[in-house]
């Protein structure tokens, strides 16, 4: 049975940047679409956006039409937290707010099976192909084509990120510039020098230990984040291409123009009455 390899995974070992895009929207079509205009990765949040298992699996399920992969940041604590996403045959998770290398190898436990780590088989789901996949395929494939993304977004996480790269099991490292800020008292500033430092230094740690960096969107010009190690792109959101389409529409209306005197006297029996 032929299983499908990550579309990042296939792009970062030819040398090429994979693309991710952020969807908030819950409807499988904007993954739909996102793959027909040549995305290649789709971010899906549990952390911040109100989805349910099914419609998660719904999208992830969209996005395999289009050979686009879903990275799923997970909601943080449980187990089955940071395994439903593999199960509903998700490319990769996100753990936010990382901060010690304990915590690192608690999830390469988690989500990893044997050699790598300790996660429970059960075949019977998507990634398994419903128990039709032999055993064997199913975890050598999980190992290898399924990603892990630990989260940087705090001073404390900082100061750790040598040992959390150094732990084995993980593919690579997102950068928070947004979380990061706020706790450093700059919320939003994302070109704050400290800021800038921090995210320069979570890549150039990433590239050290053989691990990719993430950006969490196009936060700085895209030369200047190559530079910087990164080779994962996030490119923004589905919610902010909306709004900034609307509101590029409504500004070729709403101008200081004078609606024209009508020349007639308006039928108020006409269809817009």
């Amino acid at each position: 049975m032929k299983l499908r390899p990550s579309r990042i995974l296939r792009r970062l070992r030819s040398r090429q940047f994979p693309t991710v895009l952020k969807v908030n929207l819950s409807d499988p079509r904007v993954l739909e679409i996102a793959g027909l205009c040549g995305v290649d990765a789709v971010w899906l949040c549990n952390e911040h956006v109100p989805n349910d298992w099914i419609g998660l699996e719904n999208q992830i399920r969209a996005a395999r039409l289009h050979d686009v992969d879903t990275l799923v940041r997970v909601s943080r604590g449980s187990y089955s937290d940071y395994i439903r996403p593999f199960e509903a045959d998700a490319t990769g998770i996100i753990v936010p707010h990382v901060t010690s290398a304990e915590e690192a190898r608690k999830v390469v436990e988690y989500v990893r099976f044997h050699p790598l780590g300790k996660r429970a088989l059960d075949g019977g789901n998507a990634d398994g192909r419903f128990c039709l996949l032999p055993l064997e395929d199913y975890i050598e494939h999980s190992n290898r084509e399924r990603i892990v993304i630990l989260q940087i977004e705090s001073p404390k996480g900082l100061e750790q990120v040598e040992e959390i790269a150094a732990v084995p099991g993980f593919d690579g490292f997102l950068f928070g510039p947004g979380d990061f800020s706020h706790r450093t008292g700059k919320a939003g500033q994302l070109d704050a020098p400290d800021v800038v430092a921090a995210r320069k230094r979570v890549a150039a740690v990433a590239c050290k230990h053989g691990k990719f960096a993430m950006t969490a969107g196009l936060i700085a010009p895209f030369a200047e984040l190559v530079e910087e190690g990164h080779s994962v792109f996030g490119i923004g959101a589905d919610v902010v291409g909306v709004s900034d389409y609307l509101k590029a529409r409504l500004k070729l209306i709403q101008q200081d123009i004078r609606p024209t005197e009508p020349t007639h006297e308006h039928n108020a029996s006409g269809p817009y009455a």
